[in-house]
This record gives C-alpha cells, structure tokens and sequence, in this order.
C-alpha cells in the first residue's frame, strides 16, 4: 500500500491511497472461509458448501467491502501520524470514466479530496474591551416572581356563580337529542364568541345554557374533546348544544404566608415575607446575571471571530455539507453557509485559545456539571429538593450515553475558554434596564 499526499494550496490537498492484492487478500480469504462455515446452501451440508461456490456468491463483495474498511482505516490512520488538521471528512474523487472491476481487478488507485484546517494566532490584549451588562432589579420583575410563584401553587376551589377564568363542568347534549355526554368540561375564557361566553357568565348550578357549540369553539379539535370524541366523529355534527351546570371550579392563587414559603423554598427556610422578598431578589440577581453572562458570551465570541482573520477551504467545505445531508440541495447550503463558517470558525478559534492556554478537562469536572444539568431539568419540574445522591445518580446515567458526555464535555470546554478570555481582554460594568437589554436582542 502508498500513499501520498499532494498540497494544492494552505487549505486544500489530495490523497492518493494504491493497494495492491498482498494489502488486502489474506483478509478476504479469512472472511470468506467464515461464511463457508457458516453458509447454509441447498445441496450442501452446513460448513461443507465448496469455497469456490462460496467466493462465486460472496467474493466480489466480500473483496469490495474489505477494500473499502482497508482504505477508511488506513486514511484515518495517516490523518493521525501526519498530524493533519482536517476539516470535514475525505471526499473520494469519482471518475465518472473509472470503473472499478473488484471481480478482475487486483490493484486499485482511490483519490480523496482533503479540507485543511488554517493556520492563525489569536492575538488578544487589555486594549480589547466589552461591557458587562449588569441588568437592574425592579418591582415588574418581583411582582412577576411572586405572580408566578402564588400560582404555580394554587388550587381550584368550588364557587356558586360562573365568572370569566372559571372552569364549569356539566352534561352536554345536542338540543334534538341525537348527541349526549353525561359528564364534561371546558373553561369559559376558551370559548372564542363573546356572545356565547357572556352567556355563561354569571350562570349557577343547574342552570341551562343553549349555545352554537361550533361558533363557541372553532376548532374541531376541542369540540372533539369536549364531547369525547375523535377529531373525525365531530366533523358532521353541527346545530345548538344545551349545556347543563353541574359545578364551577376557580383557581385561587396562593396566599403570600408560611406555607407558600415552604413550598417554594423548603421547610423552614424562610420565616417572614421580608426574608421571602430578599430570596426572589436574590433569584432574581442569578437568573438576570446568568442572563447577562449569556450576553458577554456572545459579545467574545463575535469578537473573536471578527477580530480573528483567517480563511477556510469553503468550495471544500460546501461539497462536503452536501455529500453528507443526503436531503439537502446545494442552494440550502449556499444560503446557509455563513452560519455554518462562522459556527465553524467559532469552533477552530475555541479549540485555539484552549490549547493556547493549556485548558483542561476532568471527568470530576464533566460530572459536576451533568449534576447542574439534572437539577435544572428538576427545576423545571417543580422539584426544587432532590438530595444530591439522586442527581448525582441520575447525572451518571446521563453521561453513559456518548452524545450527552460529548455535549456536556463540549459545554465545559467553551465555559473555560470565554472565562479565559474574559481574563485576557478589558471588561467594563454597565447598569442597564430590563428594556434597554431587551433591546440588544430584538
């Protein structure tokens, strides 16, 4: 076997890989006496079957395949002694006037097109600067807290008279009689005529409402689940509906008291509304400071991707996209490949500054933050009190999976490489409001 390597320019070069019968014969005759033991072919006993029957069934694509494993292995393989910085993987060179004959054939030439990654130094000093937004606190976001707070804890009680918000339950019948649901519900803002919602307002248990159930709710989607049915079965149905109260049911928010501080932060935790206003400001500093973290995130990046020339191999590299998304059409790529060089470009710089900087990765590390993903996603669940052995217990499972080690490996890896930046460059606080921030995103 040879190959060679021939430099079209800094970014682009060919590889020539020639094999030759010796490179790969031996392997084909291990495979092929395999399938002979295994072969189980009609008018032969099983492991019997003549290794000439079998090479005339197998051979060619056995020889194929085990040529193509040799060529992928051997490029991978040159790739990591030559220490090349490729892009993208190798594309194979096809000549539509080459024709490879695997049954006649004993040696074969593959070219393959590689996209080399550029060379450059990230050059970065105290004369570059960025702000940190320090967004400020006021009473729209506290109010907002404990709005969502006195909800996320409230409960549905049972009323007397029917009002906007409320949820009203009862048996539901076509007027004529062809249609009947004992029991159902459906909440009075939902229905989409004002007529028909004023209709039900103020109504009490027992009484009778006649209504267009069809103008009332439009969409036959919640017609069908108001008289359970499928979305098909209501398609015919039409004409005015007699709903009869059965109970009303309002949701009350919680009571800004004891027990909402317990339920929110823990037993005990927080004993006066006092403390319970100092906790939501301190929610509210992480949750504003991870936000304007975010912000300084993207300003590093921007800058180092604008202030940091260097070109790519982009004929290359939009060959390569459309070989590999089989679905893709080559003016989707045209259109989206500046996103994808500057993502690009985004990952060689990160991978730059991280060598530069001898920054380091630790499987303690990786844990840790598995365990900060896992606790958020309880969060968002409302579990606000798992003990650290569930999470951590989770957190692992998590990371026996290859795509979700990487992706948190990946995550860590850029946390470090901008607070490494942030330590090179001149960062200024700003005081800014909620609005003017906004603004940087709109």
């Amino acid at each position: 076997m040879n190959i060679t390597k021939e430099n079209i320019d800094d970014l682009n070069a060919i590889l020539k890989i020639e094999i030759s019968k010796p490179d790969y014969e031996e392997k084909v005759e291990t495979v092929l006496k395999d399938y002979r033991k295994k072969a189980n072919i009609k008018g032969f006993r099983p492991g019997m079957t003549p290794i000439g029957v079998i090479k005339k069934m197998y051979g060619r694509a056995v020889k194929a395949d085990e040529i193509n494993k040799l060529v992928g292995e051997n490029i991978q393989k040159y790739i990591i002694d030559e220490k090349l910085e490729v892009l993208g993987d190798p594309l194979q060179k096809i000549d539509e006037n080459e024709i490879f004959d695997f049954d006649s054939d004993d040696d074969f030439s593959f070219t393959f097109e590689l996209g080399i990654a550029p060379s450059f130094e990230v050059k970065l000093s105290k004369r570059n600067k960025l702000n940190f937004y320090e967004i400020d606190i006021d009473e729209k976001m506290r109010n907002g807290y404990i709005d969502n707070y006195t909800r996320r804890f409230g409960d549905l009680h049972q009323v007397e008279t029917i009002e906007e918000k409320d949820v009203v339950k009862g048996k539901i019948e076509t007027v004529d009689g062809g249609v009947s649901v004992e029991e159902t519900s459906l909440g009075v803002d939902l229905i989409k005529d004002d007529e028909i919602k004023q209709m039900f307002i103020s109504k009490s248990i027992n009484d009778v409402i006649d209504f267009d159930l069809k103008k009332a709710f439009p969409n036959e989607n919640e017609v069908a689940g108001i008289l359970n049915k499928k979305k098909e079965e209501v398609e015919a149905i039409n004409g005015m509906f007699r709903f009869t109260v059965n109970s009303i049911s309002r949701f009350k928010p919680a009571e800004v008291g004891k027990e909402l501080f317990n339920k929110v932060y823990g037993e005990g935790a927080v004993a006066t509304e006092e403390e319970f206003m100092k906790k939501i400001d301190e929610e509210i500093a992480v949750n504003l400071r991870r936000e304007s973290e975010f912000k300084l995130s993207l300003d590093i990046k921007n800058m180092l991707i604008e202030k940091t020339l260097f070109d790519l191999p982009e004929e290359f590299l939009k060959k390569w996209l459309l070989r590999v998304n089989e679905n893709t059409t080559q003016e989707q790529i045209d259109s989206d490949f500046v996103h994808f060089k500057n993502d690009l470009k985004w990952r060689l710089i990160k991978n730059k500054v991280a060598s530069d900087n001898k920054i380091q990765i630790g499987e303690e590390e990786i844990l840790e933050e598995a365990k900060k993903i896992t606790r958020s996603q309880f969060n968002q669940y409302g579990l606000y009190h798992v003990d650290d052995e569930q999470i951590s217990v989770y957190a692992k499972e998590t990371l026996k999976r290859e795509e979700d080690f990487k992706r948190i490996a990946e995550k860590i890896l850029e946390d470090k490489t901008i607070s490494t930046v942030k330590n090179l460059i001149k960062i200024d606080d700003k005081s800014v409001t909620a609005e003017e921030f906004d603004k940087f995103f709109a």
